[in-house]
């Protein structure tokens, strides 16, 4: 391992150790041990069974959880229905491309764990989401760790509170630190975390500005690989349906690995927010290093994701365990 690679891997787990923070002291990886003991296992199987229907679980069930976390923090509001008189997160313009397969996961899984006598409204939603979270990375051959449990669900689920709080495809280095700064978060985190689009898709008018419109003579973006650009195209034409998906990582999209870094270093990052961090010279040493190491990747991955677990954590006086994932 080089010592560049050391470094980083210290710096993060430093972060992560030294900064203890009250808001997250009711967390632990043993909350249920006594209310409702299996409860990990209830969520795997009913993760599991999601999965093997359609992979889509891996990548809708990951980016609920981080629009979850970014917004009122990790209560699983963005699990929130909109009513007549309330409209929810889940509503945002932002939050529209969300797959139904995530919200499905959840409920699939909150159903399993209150059919047992023992647990019923015993576990939060929030919990739940989080445990899903870590089961399909784990199913996608990424790492499995252990999450820290005891987040009490929201009481506010609100789509004025989501405008400037997740990150855009256009964003450059510095928007991207500010973000994640907001949530407590490093640069050599939100590196990490960026490593999620490892798996999944977008859709071509997140990124159709790359190949059509940009501000060159040539109207592509120079960050891109010219014969990748092609292909984004040829996949995407002028006049293509926008909901039209394209998968994030065009080499191993189905698989939770390392490989979404070795495409910035040759250019195929889909979106600006994903090349800039290779462009800029301030990420670029990160990316790399990443990108020679699966295991250091994951090693960052696992601590990134347990820090922003412990994102606006609710406790039982500003939240509580809801009957019902999609109701206050």
């Amino acid at each position: 391992m080089s010592q560049l690679n050391l470094i980083l891997v210290y710096l993060l787990f430093l972060t992560l150790c030294l900064h203890p923070c009250p808001t997250y002291s009711q967390l632990s990886r043993h909350h249920y041990a006594n209310s409702c003991p299996n409860v990990e296992n209830i969520v795997r199987e009913a993760v599991k069974k999601k999965f093997h229907q359609t992979f889509v679980t891996v990548p809708a069930t990951l980016r609920l959880f981080f629009h979850d976390c970014f917004v009122q923090g990790c209560d699983g509001s963005i699990l929130v229905s909109s009513t007549a008189h309330n409209r929810a997160e889940r509503d945002h313009p932002d939050n529209l491309s969300l797959a139904g397969d995530g919200f499905d996961t959840v409920i699939k899984a909150k159903e399993a764990v209150d059919a047992v006598p023992l647990c019923m409204n015993k576990v939060s939603c929030a919990d739940i989401l989080a445990m899903a979270t870590r089961d399909v990375i784990a199913l996608a051959g990424g790492p499995y760790y252990e999450v820290e449990l005891g987040r009490f669900d929201g009481l506010r689920s609100k789509d004025s509170d989501v405008s400037g709080r997740l990150p855009q495809p256009g964003f450059n280095l510095n928007q991207l630190n500010s973000l994640f700064a907001n949530n407590g978060l490093t640069q050599t985190e939100m590196i990490a975390l960026s490593g999620a689009h490892t798996v999944g898709f977008s859709h071509c008018n997140k990124f159709s500005n790359r190949v059509y419109n940009f501000n060159t003579k040539s109207r592509v973006d120079p960050t891109l690989d010219l014969q990748y650009a092609a292909e984004l195209k040829t996949m995407c034409p002028r006049n293509v349906d926008p909901r039209v998906a394209i998968d994030m990582d065009p080499t191993t999209p189905k698989s939770f690995d390392n490989a979404y870094f070795k495409n910035l270093q040759k250019g195929k990052g889909l979106f600006t927010s994903d090349q800039v961090l290779f462009t800029d010279s301030r990420s670029k040493a990160a990316v790399n290093a990443f990108a020679s190491s699966n295991k250091i990747f994951r090693a960052n991955f696992v601590a990134a994701m347990t820090k922003l677990g412990r994102v606006g954590v609710k406790n039982a006086q500003n939240g509580n365990i809801r009957t019902d994932c999609a109701v206050i």
